[in-house]
């Protein structure tokens, strides 16, 4: 559990473009590779320790797992910081496991993201905010939320954690969209296949998953602190206008933070965020006056046990 005393460090994660927003939403999601490079640098000076990548077809935008995209990005990230760069295995749920974890396998990371349990990952009710679309496949990959089901099986994460986790030492953001998912990260805590520190990310707010309140989160913590005791720390990711909120009773609560683009296209009260970097800016400052510190890269690396930049595979 993360110790609640004033003067602690707290770790600010940003996702920088994810695969749930389209362009369409927004003018200031980014698509490109120096965009999604721009963003990541531009968030770490911010404050942000850990920058969580998706990668995008730079043409249109649309979301992609294949390495050569995240080529794009990577090398210039690492040139110009020392962020951590945790990559995700969600990709979407219109593709396979191994397009999904293809960017990792290629990359060996510190740190992947790493969804506890299958579920009805539904963003189609976000096409009714919209009429004329940039794009063709916009509507279409929302609406197709309704028909499938984003897919992990326990044996898809245990596959993940035996490939990427123990056999290269990456550490994982586990991401649990809900109560069940903290009991089979304790499941599998309770089996040896996962040690601490645990880095668990409450995700509230995504429709199938648990909904976005004070008292969910609350929930949230309680389950956790009972299953996992003190091999874990916690992080929290609310979706949409209640990112900010949420993450502000995190850090009250003991927790760190994650921000970004992929989670929220708003900032209170309620305008379009014109960059990643405006949110950490905005959750650093919140976080300094209830009286912490922003975690530094190294300083998060510590607190995570990560293997270090030195071991990953930046010229893949």
């Amino acid at each position: 559990m993360t110790e609640h005393r004033v003067g602690r460090k707290v770790i600010v994660t940003c996702a920088i473009t994810g695969s749930i927003y389209t362009p369409t939403m927004s003018p200031y999601l980014p698509v490109t590779g120096e965009e999604i490079a721009e963003s990541s640098i531009a968030a770490a000076e911010a404050g942000a320790a850990i920058i969580h990548l998706h990668a995008r077809v730079p043409e249109d935008g649309r979301p992609s797992a294949e390495p050569e995209h995240f080529r794009n990005f990577i090398s210039r990230i690492d040139a110009a910081c020392d962020a951590v760069l945790n990559i995700s295995t969600g990709g979407s749920s219109l593709m396979s496991l191994d397009q999904r974890l293809a960017p990792a396998r290629a990359m060996l990371p510190e740190m992947c993201s790493l969804n506890m349990g299958s579920m009805n990952f539904g963003i189609f009710t976000l096409a009714r905010k919209y009429k004329d679309w940039q794009h063709e496949w916009e509507p279409e990959l929302l609406e197709a939320t309704r028909s499938r089901m984003f897919a992990n099986t326990y044996q898809d994460i245990e596959n993940t954690i035996a490939e990427l986790g123990q056999e290269h030492d990456a550490r994982f953001e586990f991401e649990c969209y809900d109560m069940g998912h903290i009991e089979t990260l304790a499941y599998y805590l309770r089996q040896g296949l996962v040690q601490g520190p645990l880095y668990v990310q409450f995700v509230l707010g995504v429709m199938g998953g648990i909904g976005a309140t004070p008292e969910n989160l609350l929930a949230m913590k309680a389950s956790a602190d009972r299953l996992l005791g003190d091999a874990y720390q916690f992080s929290v990711l609310a979706a949409g206008r209640q990112q900010m909120e949420l993450a502000t009773l995190g850090v009250i609560l003991g927790g760190n933070v994650r921000v970004g683009l992929e989670d929220s296209l708003t900032i209170p009260p309620g305008r379009l965020a014109e960059s990643n970097a405006e949110q950490v800016v905005k959750i650093r400052r919140i976080i300094e006056e209830l009286g912490y510190a922003v975690a530094t890269p190294d300083e998060a690396r510590t607190l995570l046990q990560l293997k270090g930049r030195d071991r990953v595979r930046m010229d893949f």
